[in-house]
């Protein structure tokens, strides 16, 4: 029992480890996410800003103001103007090909040119990263002065998923890792470390788990290391009963083999290896099991 209990304890240390590390993991890169999504719109507010801007002075406007940009959906945005404009459509193409080539989501977006009296669309055209599915028309034709609308509608690039992708994949490496350790992780190894660490006063023998061996009136007498388990097990709840089966399960489960007689074999050996000090015994409790009697 004792060293299953530790045996618990390190994996319920190592689980709150590594929840808290993932825990801090999500936390991290959620708010580096927020922090990153809302310098991105600012961003492209102000690119936004400024296609308004280059239209207005193409049309030949250089006092009237761009209104407040519109974030009208989640990758959507809408430009508006003081006054009426015209435009022509080969130079808004090249302005916004041009400024957004520097916003690295913008791979894919489509433009679209609305009447603001109506909402109609009176000119439209696709832009891709790749050039052979752009789709532009009617670059030729010069606008005329109407109050517009330009929306910009943008896929973003894989950025943003790359990097969710990066979490979700370190994450489940984590989880792997925690697995692996905790496969790797038996009660044996929990028993050694017991067996390196541990000292116990049974009456007036010393024993010395971690050198698996009994100090009595200064002499020393050496355990094997099936004895240094046995008793590693009686010294954890002296003058309490221990079953059988439980002995059995505890020191030999790991070896995948029980012999019920080797249990009798070495609690016979540590009796007589015990036998010096009269207060000490080992004692058979009929139907139970055995107990490590200190008087």
């Amino acid at each position: 029992m004792h060293r299953r209990q530790n045996l618990l304890a390190g994996k319920g240390k190592y689980l709150f480890v590594l929840t808290l590390l993932i825990f801090l993991s999500v936390i991290c890169v959620t708010v580096c996410n927020v922090q990153d999504e809302d310098f991105d719109v600012s961003r492209r507010e102000v690119l936004m800003r400024r296609i308004g801007h280059e239209l207005l002075l193409q049309s030949g406007d250089s006092t009237s103001r761009v209104l407040p940009v519109e974030k009208s959906a989640e990758n959507e945005y809408q430009i508006s103007f003081e006054h009426d404009l015209t435009f022509q459509p080969g130079l808004l193409v090249n302005t916004t090909r041009r400024l957004l080539a520097n916003d690295p989501l913008a791979n894919h977006y489509v433009v679209n040119v609305l009447n603001g009296d109506d909402s109609r669309v009176v000119y439209g055209y696709v832009i891709s990263k790749d050039k052979k599915d752009d789709i532009v028309a009617c670059i030729g034709r010069v606008q005329p002065r109407a109050c517009y609308l330009i929306n910009i509608k943008y896929k973003p690039a894989g950025v943003r998923i790359a990097a969710d992708g990066y979490l979700f994949g370190s994450l489940s490496f984590l989880a792997f890792v925690g697995f692996v350790f905790l496969q790797t992780v038996k009660p044996q190894k929990a028993l050694q470390d017991n067996e390196r660490t541990n000292i116990f006063t049974l009456g007036s023998v010393l024993f010395d788990a971690g050198h698996r061996k009994l100090i009595v009136q200064g002499m020393t007498i050496e355990l094997t290391r099936t004895e240094t388990r046995v008793l590693l097990v009686f010294a954890a709840s002296p003058n309490q009963i221990i079953e059988r089966s439980r002995l059995q399960k505890e020191i030999w489960e790991d070896d995948g083999v029980i012999v019920d007689r080797s249990l009798d074999m070495f609690i016979s050996k540590l009796r007589k290896k015990l036998e010096s000090d009269p207060n000490i015994n080992i004692v058979v409790i009929r139907g139970k099991g055995y107990k490590l009697e200190i008087t």
